[in-house]
Formats: structure tokens, sequence, C-alpha cells
């Protein structure tokens, strides 16, 4: 038996005949020569409930020092550690996406409408009642003592008072002006402020001036605009320095993922990737970004598409996220005292993402690889005598569902159109090591495709693949 190139880099997006492969809830990771094998498959974090504020979705997620600080409906509350949340006021909205940010002594927040400011050591919130604090406040960032605000509808944007959120004067403004297109949202990076706009983007710089601190840097800006608000965040990965993500367009219509490191745009999105995400509406799809041993994640979800895909900036590989057959739950991510949270797009729950845990919040986390193509001759068939998948057993539970775990393959022999029935078998109970996940006589063809999947809530590890053909 022959070790196979079973585990691949491809996305599945326009044919199969192409590539086939598929990878959900599992990132790939690349091990030095020497190893047993070059690339693992690995299963991506479960889910673990922090805090439960009912039944719909938190607006707003922000974490800063010892607290998690939400809005849900029209509440602004402080979450601790221990997940206790305390009520710290009330806002006048009680819907929409909330931008927030702070500046060490004050949290800022804009709902779409009106603008509030949260006195740390108060714990007081207050609405922005200043005259010159213009209405509609869409995104919120901070830079150089100052709160700056993009505003639904504008190609403007505002600074506070220094250090004094709830100081604002009228002639405190400026436009994003290389191109005449409305500012979507603003951003701090690197002591610069990027302004994204439509089909453009900008960054400004503070130059000291008493009257009006920031100007335009000139022959930075980029002609990629934003195509969806809530699709920017923070990333850092292993081909860029720190830098931000988003989903960006241009004149020419298609929307990518772009990777902005300076004053460089870099598209991380393949060619699969974006016929998928090209045949849906782009402009609510939303991202959060986390670290995971090592691995800079960057995930972003279609919530039209029903579909979510994670980005791993160490291995500059695309995978799926999915939860009960449809996208993945996780929608605005905070990271919290070193943990990873994130709440959930549908209801008022709040997880942490860990990965040790195998369900999501106790449902089933359903992971999927499908493999590359093999095959032996164009001309000439083979036949398969045995597939035997290399992965980690022995991982069964003590009791319950997963006590006795089992995985599944399906394989094709016509490029991936069509796939056999579901083929099972065990993969070792608690401490059974040495237990191989085997198939045998799987028949002839010219090209094999293999899938595998497993439903039990175990630590499901890939290694490789062998085949014995003839």
């Amino acid at each position: 038996m022959s070790r196979t190139q079973f585990l691949g880099v491809g996305f599945f997006g326009k044919s199969p005949n192409v590539t086939a492969q598929t990878r959900k809830n599992l990132y790939l990771e690349f091990k030095p020569k020497g190893d047993k094998t070059q690339v693992v498959a690995f299963p991506t974090p479960g889910l673990e409930l922090i805090v439960d504020f009912g039944g719909t979705p938190v607006r707003a997620q922000y974490a800063l020092g010892d607290f998690d600080y939400v809005v849900h409906r029209g509440t602004f509350w402080e979450i601790n550690n221990a997940g206790v949340k305390t009520s710290r006021g009330t806002l006048l909205t009680t819907s929409g996406r909330c931008s927030i940010i702070d500046n060490g002594t004050q949290i800022m927040i804009v709902d779409g409408q009106y603008g509030y400011i949260y006195t740390i050591s108060t714990t007081t919130l207050v609405q922005i009642t200043d005259a010159d604090f213009p209405a509609n406040p869409v995104t919120v960032t901070f830079d150089s003592g100052r709160f700056i605000v993009s505003f639904a509808a504008s190609g403007a944007f505002y600074i506070s008072a220094l250090y004094n959120g709830l100081a604002w004067d009228g002639l405190d403004f400026a436009t994003a002006e290389s191109m005449p297109d409305n500012l979507l949202r603003v951003e701090q990076d690197h002591g610069d402020v990027v302004m994204f706009g439509e089909f453009t983007t900008e960054f400004w710089g503070n130059t000291g001036e008493l009257d009006f601190p920031y100007a335009r840097i000139g022959g930075a800006n980029l002609e990629w605009g934003l195509a969806a608000t809530w699709s920017v965040t923070k990333f850092s990965g292993s081909q860029q320095a720190s830098s931000l993500m988003f989903l960006g367009k241009n004149r020419m219509g298609e929307v990518k993922v772009i990777s902005l490191t300076g004053y460089t745009s870099i598209p991380v999105s393949n060619n699969d990737l974006e016929a998928i995400i090209n045949s849906t509406t782009t402009s609510n799809a939303t991202a959060f970004s986390y670290m995971l041993d090592g691995h800079p994640m960057y995930q972003i979800n279609f919530p039209t598409l029903n579909r979510s895909f994670l980005y791993d900036g160490a291995s500059n590989v695309w995978s799926e996220l999915t939860s009960s057959g449809g996208r993945h739950r996780c929608e605005i991510g905070a990271n919290y005292i070193s943990r990873r949270y994130a709440s959930d797009y549908e209801n008022g729950k709040i997880y942490q993402l860990k990965r040790d845990v195998y369900s999501d919040n106790g449902v089933v986390i359903i992971r999927e690889l499908t493999g590359r193509h093999f095959e032996v001759d164009m001309d000439e068939g083979f036949t398969v005598g045995k597939f035997t998948l290399d992965m980690e057993t022995g991982v069964g539970l003590s009791s319950g569902q997963g006590s006795d775990p089992r995985v599944m393959l399906q394989y094709s022999t016509d490029n991936g159109h069509n796939w056999s029935e579901e083929l099972w078998v065990a993969c070792g109970a608690v401490g059974e090591y040495l237990v191989k996940a085997e198939w045998w006589r799987l028949g002839w063809g010219r090209d094999f495709l293999f899938r595998v999947r497993i439903s039990d809530p175990v630590n499901f590890v890939i290694t490789g693949a062998g085949l014995r053909v003839a």
C-alpha cells in the first residue's frame, strides 16, 4: 500500500472535474520535512456557552480590560470573566449593528442614529447631545486622542475634542475626496486612519495642526472599496505584517477578500471561492478574526448564501464552516483576556470558541473532507483493493455519543458528480490507538475521489491516506 496525496489545498467552486476538495469544520497545518506527513487536518473550535441574552442577536461586542461589553437590544451590558452580566445603561434604538471603540477612559458607541459615551470610572452611559454631533453615525474609530466617526450617505467624517467624546465642533470635519463615493467605514491602523469608500480607500494621517489635524496621505489611495461594512477586521498572517482584512470591490464589479498591509492591497480569496461569493448578496456579509494555536483566522459569513468560510493566515488556505447544515453560528467576535468570544447570528447567546470542545453548544458538528483526484493512468483504469484513512484513532469518549466513534467514507469514480453509498467503520473507543479506519474492495475506475465525514464529538485529526491498487 502506498501513501496517496489525499490532503490538498484546493477548494471546490466551479467544477468538480478540476477539484472537488472540501474542508468543512477542518483546517490545515503544514509540518516540516521529516515528520510523518507535511499536511495535517485539524478540527476547528467548538462552542461553549458563556451568557445568553435571549431570543434576539447581540448588536455589538467589545472587550476592554476585565470586561466584555455588549449591546443587546436597547441595553449596554458589562460581562465579567465568570459570565455575569450587569446593565450599564440604555440606548435609544433596539436593532441594527453598532460600532464601539474606546479612548482609554471612555467607550463610544454609535448605532446608526445616535452616539453614546460610557465613562468607565463612573460606569455611566449618556447620549452625545452636543448640537454639532451629526445625525446617523455608522462607524467609529480612535486615533491620536480623538474619536473619528463616519455617517450614513456621506463622504464626510467628523472628529471629537481631545479625549472627550461628548464634545464636538461643527467645523472639525473633512471629506474623503479622491473619488466622489460615500464613506462606509473608518478604521485606525498603524497610525493612519483608513477611510473605506464604496469603490476607493484613502489613508489620512495626523499632521499636528491646531485647527484640523488630519490630512489625506498623497499617493496612497487604493482602487478598492468596501463591499460590506461589517467585514473589516484586524488580522495578522504569515505573508503579511499586522493588517486589515475586508471584503472589497472595485469598479470592475466582482468582490474579493482583501488583505491590506500598509498601503498595499493583496487579494487572498481564490477563483473558486470568488465564484461562490459573487453569486450572492455580499453587502450584508460579516466577519471577525481570532488566533488559534498560532493560526490567524478570518471568518466571513454570507447570510443570504447561508454559508461561512474560514481563511487561515498561517497556511493561506480556505475552509468552510457549518452549523446544522447551514452557515456557522458565530457573528461578532471579541478577543477577551486570551479567550475567543463570538455572538450567535440568530439569538442572544455568546460563546467561547474552544479547541477541545467538539460540539456547538451541545449540537453535533459534522466534519467533512474531500481529497484530491487520484488516477494512475488517464487511459487505463485501476481497482482499489483498500483505502486507509490515516487518522488519530482511540479518541472515543468514556460514555454517550462518541464512546464508539465511527467515520464515514464515500467515493466517486465520475469526477465527483455522483457518490457511493455511505460506508461506516469504527475508529477506536477510548485508548484503542492501534485501530485502523479501513475500507476494502471499492471497485474499479479511471479516477477516484474519496470523502470522509464524522459526526461524533471527538478529536478528528487526519494525517493522510493510503491506497492499495491493482
